[in-house]
């Protein structure tokens, strides 16, 4: 099967680079698999040392003469690699392939990942419902159901929940979890929790929401507590709310790192507090770190849990709420977060992994490939 995977960030790109990579570490000795994206963003940075993948500087511009050089571009470059399958990942790329497929005699199937819960009922999203989309991939059921009154309620919607590479995210020992928490937080006490987020510093991913949570503990278990935050810096005027907290300084931020493991592998507690989520590709590598999670009950986060054994759910922004729970999370006796975790693992083990999203996802082009029309 000959596919394209398109991104349309330019910089970090977040969970979407995650997404088209794994379907590349998967799918690409087995298919002619091909990339496009622009040639400044992260996704072209990582794909560009990997094998069996062809990469190409794709750009998805609004600008409307730009628009139409670059779909004039698309539309050759279709005909003479004559793609069966064009997965699209946004607004943009999706648009652009659409136009580009418009009269052409042997069209690929377009797939489109609908990776967050905005709105879909603009004009936009009419057409390419219509006019530019074989079948929808949704990352949840929350997703899912949030397409069922849409334009896109006649196109074939396959539900299928982001996987990761449970073998190269795994728990870490305890000598090298020592030196990673050295690492980033200096000595620590053992009587320390370290909660720890992956999911970047947006305001909107929460973790000032758990930062203001540890502010109203009592003072014996808030010098208890560090937070690490893995992600682009933050902007000023989230640090300005930081520094007005009286635990500011026992918050650490790494920057955007290229192995996550650094990073989880010092922590003993997960966090994803986002105010909206589709799913969470952080959450779900947390876990199979062998770390308990605590999130926020935002879109289909809670959909990662399996049981109460793996986690926590808080109701979104409600800092009180944070507090309580971090509160029963020190109390615990001292083995169970780490049965708490390994319960985490074992739930990643079993539904997270690459092959099992990758066939699905498989399953989902054939299905596309029988289909008449868009």
């Amino acid at each position: 099967m000959k596919i394209l995977y398109t991104n349309t960030h330019y910089g970090n790109g977040g969970g979407h680079v995650t997404y088209i990579v794994n379907l590349l570490n998967t799918l690409g000795e087995k298919h002619d698999v091909w990339v496009g994206t622009p040639g400044v963003s992260r996704l072209y940075r990582y794909v560009n040392n990997m094998p069996h993948v062809h990469l190409v500087d794709l750009c998805f511009t609004t600008r409307f003469f730009t628009m139409l050089s670059e779909v004039r571009s698309l539309r050759a470059f279709l005909k003479a690699q004559q793609f069966d399958i064009v997965h699209v990942n946004a607004s943009a790329d999706h648009r652009h392939f659409m136009l580009a497929c418009m009269g052409l005699k042997k069209p690929p199937k377009i797939i489109w990942t609908r990776h967050n819960d905005r709105g879909v009922r603009s004009i936009g999203h009419r057409l390419r419902a219509r006019l530019g989309t074989t079948r929808v991939i949704a990352v949840s059921d929350y997703v899912g159901s949030s397409l069922a009154d849409s334009p896109y309620r006649h196109v074939p919607v396959d539900i299928i929940r982001h996987g990761i590479d449970v073998e190269h995210l795994k728990p870490v020992g305890k000598t090298l979890k020592s030196q990673l928490r050295r690492q980033w937080f200096g000595d620590l006490a053992d009587d320390v929790l370290v909660f720890g987020s992956v999911g970047g510093t947006d305001y909107e991913k929460g973790w000032l929401d758990l930062v203001a949570g540890a502010a109203l503990l009592p003072a014996e278990l808030r010098k208890r507590i560090r937070i690490v935050v893995a992600g682009d810096p933050p902007d000023a005027f989230r640090l300005d709310k930081l520094s007005a907290s009286s635990i500011a300084d026992q918050v650490v931020f790494p920057g955007l790192v290229d192995d996550i493991r650094d990073v989880l592998g010092a922590c003993d507690v997960g966090f994803v507090l986002s105010h909206q989520e589709a799913l969470s590709f952080a959450c779900r590598e947390t876990m199979a770190m062998g770390l308990p999670v605590l999130i926020s009950n935002a879109g289909g986060l809670p959909e990662n849990l399996g049981s109460p054994d793996e986690g926590w759910v808080v109701p979104v922004q409600s800092p009180s709420a944070v507090a309580h729970t971090l509160e029963e999370i020190f109390a615990l006796p001292s083995d169970r977060l780490a049965q708490m975790g390994e319960a985490a693992r074992r739930r990643s083990e079993t539904d997270f992994g690459l092959q099992l999203f990758a066939d699905r996802t498989l399953h989902s082009y054939r299905q596309a490939l029988r289909q008449t029309l868009y």
